[in-house]
């Protein structure tokens, strides 16, 4: 089938090119000219694995295609997907300016039939929004149909969860657009839930936001855990092998992070207040969020009793593993109060370092996790990429002015150490001292 996507962020970028990948002829559009002229010749503007070789592959065999020119897209394609960003306004609520920008553009190039598919998270009544902007700009007066296919990729992990998904969300206002749709999808055999737009719309905010609460609910089982003395690993598992609820997203640290969940449970709550609904429970569950992220530079000023004057090493720096995603990166947030106590900073990522330097500044970016560690008066483990989890824990001992670990993720364990020599901090670990 032929397929335009408009947009080459990590859901446009990612769905133009499994799509490719599964035999269709793709052509992807972005505004951004220094951002298409590299795609063009295989360079990756994001990291996400397995990525660049699709890119390679499919360019070779000439099934996907780049250009800046929206007209193009829309006339040698009969999908087009809108997958350009919706950010947070302070309101909380999304900005749609992008995706109205995108529709009157799709409207006016338009000559004959096309389904128009929002792939882009959008709040409820967008679908209505992008149909009237669409009829009024459509200059040929040619029939069309809007359709909401939300994406439920996880940057690190988006090319397996497009290829290999637990389900594919149609929201359709016709049959046509439907088979379409499922024709699209067929190579995937996946599940394919077919519903009406609103509700398709719908789905993909209380699906992020449900995540986010069981990310939240477990960081708060963890602040009980410290207080009463229990392990929250162990509570976590005992929690999660009970098939109603479920192992996924019950692992406690900092806090959720990244471009989905702070902007989806935002708009989620903004989408219910102007449903005339007081979302309490999504509210507590930023609150915590928030809370995670200051209970962790509190942990560390009390492992270091004065930071000020200091160095802190820091280990990971993107808001997740397998990504150079600082949105929202809980880093951002801890690093800027360290050095508002007046700590150094010297931090370590796999592969963010290039992004985090945009942002943060006054920070020694190290080659590797023991430079970060070198002369350090503690270190902080924010990010648990798989890498730090082999560390040689003797060596970075040697390294620390002081054998001071403070584990915003629960990579080590607690007994081990203890043995070590290290004061070690972690999340919903910390034993409660027996009373005489």
């Amino acid at each position: 089938m032929r397929v335009c996507v408009i947009g080459t962020g990590y859901v446009g970028l990612v769905t133009g090119i499994c799509l490719a990948d599964i035999g269709n002829n793709v052509i992807c559009v972005d505004i951004d000219k220094e951002k298409i002229e590299g795609l063009k010749k295989g360079i990756i503007p994001i990291y996400e694995p397995g990525l660049e070789e699709m890119v390679e592959r499919n360019l070779s065999e000439k099934r996907i295609s780049f250009t800046t020119e929206v007209s193009e897209g829309v006339e040698n394609s009969e999908i087009i997907f809108i997958a350009v960003g919706t950010p947070s306004k302070k309101s909380g609520e999304a900005d749609l300016s992008y995706v109205e920008a995108v529709s009157q553009s799709v409207a006016k190039a338009m000559d004959s039939y096309r389904v128009i598919v929002e792939k882009s998270t959008v709040p409820v009544h967008t679908g209505e929004w992008v149909r009237q902007t669409v009829k009024q700009n459509n200059i040929h007066d040619v029939d069309f149909d809007v359709v909401s296919n939300p994406e439920f990729l996880r940057e690190g992990s988006a090319i397996s969860d497009f290829m290999h998904p637990d389900r594919i969300v149609i929201g359709v206002e016709s049959e046509k657009a439907e088979k379409i749709m499922t024709k699209l999808y067929q190579p995937l055999n996946a599940p394919i839930v077919v519903t009406d737009i609103k509700s398709a719309e719908i789905i993909k905010h209380a699906s992020n936001s449900y995540l986010a609460l069981k990310i939240s609910y477990i960081n708060s089982i963890a602040n009980i855990c410290e207080r009463v003395g229990a392990d929250v690993e162990k509570v976590a598992e005992g929690m999660g092998l009970d098939k109603r609820i479920g192992k996924s997203f019950l692992c406690a640290g900092i806090g959720y992070g990244g471009s989905c969940f702070p902007k989806d449970v935002s708009a989620f709550v903004k989408i219910a207040e102007e449903s005339g609904y007081d979302f309490e429970i999504l509210k507590s569950v930023e609150g915590v969020n928030r809370m995670q992220k200051e209970d962790l530079v509190r942990k560390i000023k009390q492992a270091m009793w004065v930071v000020n004057n200091k160095t802190i090493g820091i280990l990971g720096l993107s808001f997740k593993p397998n990504t150079d995603d600082m949105r929202e990166a809980p880093s951002i947030y801890i690093i800027n109060k360290l050095q508002q106590e007046g700590a150094k900073i010297k931090a370590y990522d796999p592969v963010a370092g290039c992004a985090a330097k945009k942002i943060l500044k006054n920070v020694q970016y190290c080659k590797d996790p023991y430079c970060a560690a070198k002369d350090s008066d503690a270190l902080v483990i924010i990010t648990d990429w798989p890498e730090f989890e082999k560390l040689d824990l003797e060596k970075i001992k040697s390294l620390l002015n002081h054998s001071v670990i403070i584990d915003g993720r629960n990579i080590y364990d607690p007994e081990k150490m203890k043995k070590l020599g290290f004061v070690y901090k972690s999340i919903g670990r910390e034993r409660k001292r027996c009373q005489a």
